[in-house]
Parts: structure tokens; C-alpha cells; sequence
């Protein structure tokens, strides 16, 4: 008889174990047939209830918790499915913000493992899926594995609604096996340019996959050239496009260290018939705009939702990594933001909230723009610190440190509330234990603000670390 898992966290060892498998993947590794495959024999469990799909390359995270949050104020019953991790595994796979029930993950774990087992090869130790073009067959990847685990724990936990973020792209993601009630795109930028494509038509393409026949498409604002990308993939869908900048207007922004109000205006009455006046517990302009987009997905998707589930999910809402104070002397920020635009964005909140010349952690995954951030973030800081991302994904913090140290101002720069001027100090500690504290000790003695930010990996590295006193 087989071991039984006896709770989540060994479900989570079992899959680990597939993470190496995705290590080293070419553009040519990604097909939507394995997923497809493996959804199958399971039963098809993606169509467990309806369901919201988002992609796009920054703020799909929250927009994802945001749905997720509204719906369950509406008191629909909703899986949320959403990565990477901050602090562990079961943050990507929950019921609304709240975990699911133990037994729900250890059964659902239990199904997962009999359906890759029947996969297997008889004559090899290595998991095989055959479908058709394929001689030998390929082994699932961990993410395929994760996403199908997701659709099981769902649906054995009978929910009401999915709201799914894509991991990568779109067209051929895992996530992409469901037919949503509506589909939303983010913002776009170049990301993921080895797998997706090195322009912005071509991710634009890529994402545009997730746009199913018929069903109605929530869009951000976009770049004129991702705009006409998905404007004709819209239309050969026959997809209602809802145009989130020609729907609604922000008004009334305030922002301040608890988060972010403000009034969210519906120009077609046909949604809400008066102004919503709003409040998120994240600070940021860019999330007044992820909780538009958020709302108008909801309310096409479901319009029974009202103005009610919306403050309130709102109002509830708990994201980690999303501006997230996580310390007080210093104050210490962290933030997923991984790309230029969610860089810059980032940045300008931090100065408005603390000023210039604090102190940066900057750790960010290869294939990133490292070029690009770092010239949003030079003029800003008065010490910087590059160091390593977590274990999770490859990184090389040393050609990280050349990259800030060639596109550093060659003249000085404006002081700060530090009383300090000049360039920014630029140093590289590779050991992320070391770095942090670097970081804070600096802070502590100067009396600034510490900003962690590049990667997610890095945010969940800072906080795991904060919850040892002996690392800092």
C-alpha cells in the first residue's frame, strides 16, 4: 500500500520533486496538449464551476486577488489560483483569501498522485504522458502538475467560481485549458522575451491566446502596438472588448501608507449607476486601477455582484508583497514588481510615501530587464544593495552589480533626507541573509526607508528571513 499523505505540506514534497523537470525549457517545452491530457483523465475538473482568467505581465496578481476578494463578499464560493508563493505553497492554491481545509488538499494530493502514476512508463521510473506527435512521450511539469492540483482541490471543495492567473503567457500556458466567463489582460511589457517573443506584438500575441470565442474581453491600458494586437485577436473571437480607459475614470486619488482611496466612475450606467467610492489596504495608483479593472470583470461576469461586494472586498483585501510593510525600524517595503513599468511604479509610491535617497534591496531573476530598472531606480537611492533573488529561479547578482555599476550617473546627484548626496553607494552581497542585514543596519543608523524589490522570490526571501531573528 502507498504512503498517504497526511497533510498539504507532503503533497507540496511530492510535487517539488518535478520542479528540476521544468529547469532548462526551450520555447518548444510548452504544450497545451500535456495539460489537456492530464485534465482528462482526471475528469476534466477545470469545468468544476465558471470561471475569471487573467494574464498579462504586471499587476495580474492582484487584479486575481481582487476578483477573488469581491466575489467572496458577494458570497459566491471561489477557488483562487495565483503565483508564485511569498511564504508557502498553499498561498497559490486557496478559497478565497483563507486556505482550503486540510482534508481538501490531502485528497485532492491523493488524486493528483493516482492520476500522474497512471502515466507512468512501465519500463522507466520517469512519469510519461503520450499523446500524438510525440514518440516517447513527455513528463508533466511541476506548474502542469500545480495547476491541475488546483482544478482537483476546487472541485472537491465544491466552489462556486475559479479566478485564475496564467503562470507565463497565455496561448499556451496550463491555465488555458478553461472556457471562462470573461478574460482579462493586464498591462503589457517585454518579459519572458526567451519564451514569449522580443517584441510587444509578439507577448501581446501570447497572451492574446487566453482569449476564448464569444466571451467577453476586460482589457487595461495598453501600448498602441499590444492594443491593435488584441483589438484584431477580439474581434476574429467575435469578443466583446471592454476597454477598461474608455469605461471608467479614477478620480479622487489619496494615497497614503495604509493604502488607497478612491472614487471609481462607470461612463456606461449599465454597470453601476452612480460612482463607487473605494478604499484598498495597498498603496499605489496602480492598484486604484487593478481594482477597476478588477470590478468591471466581476460585474460582467457576474452582474448580480453590487457596489456592497465590492467595497467589501476591496476594503478585506490582503496581498503579500504588494507594497507590504513588513518592519518599522526602519521601515522596511517589500514589493514584487519585476518589470520596468511595475518598477517605476513602485518607485514613484515609495518616494511620495517616504521621500528620496532611502535604501534599496535589489534582487531580480536572469532574463529580466536588469538595464531598464536599474535606470528607473539609480536617481533615487542613496545606497543600493544587489544581492540574491532566493534559490527558486536562476540569478546572477554579480553581472546584476556591473549592470547598476555601468548605468550609474556619471554626475551627482540631488541630496536627500539622510543629509546625504552624491552618487548612490553601490555594493553587491551575495549572501541575501547578509544583504538584509547590511540593509537595515544602514537604516537604522542614516534613519531611511529600506525598498526590497525585483522579484517576488526576493520578497518572499526578506520575510521568511524576518521570521528568524537570529537572520537579522
Amino acid at each position: 500500500m502507498k504512503d498517504q499523505f497526511a497533510s498539504s505540506a507532503d503533497v507540496f514534497v511530492w510535487l517539488s520533486r518535478f520542479i528540476n523537470l521544468e529547469r532548462g525549457q526551450t520555447p518548444k517545452s510548452f504544450k497545451l496538449e500535456r495539460m489537456e491530457t492530464i485534465a482528462a483523465l482526471a475528469g476534466h475538473p477545470e469545468n468544476c464551476a465558471p470561471a475569471i482568467h487573467i494574464a498579462g505581465s504586471k499587476g495580474k496578481g492582484s487584479v486575481t486577488g481582487m476578483i477573488s476578494a469581491m466575489l467572496e463578499a458577494q458570497g459566491i464560493k471561489t477557488a483562487r489560483y495565483m503565483s508564485p508563493h511569498v511564504t508557502e505553497y498553499r498561498e497559490r492554491i486557496t478559497g478565497g483569501a483563507e486556505f482550503f481545509d486540510e482534508p481538501v488538499y490531502i485528497e485532492a494530493g491523493h488524486e493528483l498522485r493516482d492520476i500522474a502514476e497512471t502515466l507512468m512508463d512501465k519500463t522507466k521510473i520517469e512519469f510519461r504522458i503520450f499523446h500524438p506527435g510525440s514518440r516517447d512521450g513527455e513528463g508533466p511539469t511541476f506548474f502542469e502538475l500545480l495547476t491541475l492540483y488546483f482544478f482537483l482541490c476546487a472541485r472537491r471543495a465544491r466552489c462556486g467560481a475559479l479566478v485564475i492567473e496564467t503562470g507565463m503567457g497565455g496561448r499556451l500556458d496550463p491555465t488555458n485549458v478553461v472556457d471562462p466567463l470573461v478574460s482579462v489582460i493586464t498591462p503589457i511589457e517585454l518579459e519572458h522575451t526567451e519564451y514569449l517573443g522580443d517584441t510587444i506584438a509578439a507577448i501581446a500575441g501570447e497572451k492574446a491566446g487566453i482569449i476564448k470565442p464569444g466571451r467577453p474581453l476586460i482589457l487595461a491600458d495598453q501600448t498602441d502596438e499590444a492594443l491593435r494586437v488584441f483589438r484584431e485577436t477580439a474581434a476574429a473571437q467575435k469578443s466583446p472588448l471592454l476597454f477598461f480607459p474608455g469605461l471608467a475614470d479614477i478620480q479622487g486619488l489619496k494615497i497614503h501608507s495604509g493604502g488607497t482611496g478612491f472614487t471609481l466612475a462607470f461612463k456606461n450606467t449599465d454597470f453601476f449607476s452612480a460612482p463607487l467610492n473605494l478604499f484598498l489596504p495597498i498603496p499605489g495608483e496602480i492598484q486604484a486601477k487593478n481594482a477597476g479593472l478588477a470590478a468591471l470583470a466581476v460585474k460582467t461576469a457576474f452582474p448580480a455582484a453590487g457596489e456592497d461586494a465590492i467595497k467589501a472586498g476591496l476594503g478585506s483585501l490582503k496581498l503579500p508583497a504588494r507594497f507590504e510593510r513588513v518592519l518599522d525600524d526602519p521601515p522596511l517595503i517589500i514589493d514584487g514588481a519585476h518589470t520596468p513599468k511595475s518598477t517605476e511604479l513602485t518607485v514613484q509610491t515609495f518616494i511620495s510615501l517616504y521621500g528620496e535617497g532611502g535604501i534599496l534591496l535589489f534582487g531580480c531573476v536572469a532574463g529580466k530587464n536588469a538595464e531598464a530598472m536599474a535606470r528607473l531606480l539609480l536617481p533615487h537611492f542613496s545606497r543600493i544593495i544587489i544581492t540574491t533573488p532566493g534559490s527558486f529561479k536562476a540569478s546572477d547578482p554579480g553581472a546584476l552589480y556591473s549592470v547598476f555599476v555601468r548605468e550609474a550617473p556619471e554626475t551627482e546627484m540631488p541630496g536627500n533626507s539622510g543629509g546625504t548626496g552624491g552618487k548612490p553607494a553601490l555594493v553587491c552581497i551575495k549572501d541575501t541573509p547578509e544583504a538584509l542585514r547590511y540593509a537595515l543596519d544602514a537604516g537604522r543608523k542614516r534613519g531611511l526607508p529600506v525598498l526590497g524589490t525585483g522579484s517576488f522570490y526576493l520578497a518572499a526571501e526578506i520575510r521568511r528571513l524576518l521570521t528568524n531573528p537570529l537572520s537579522v
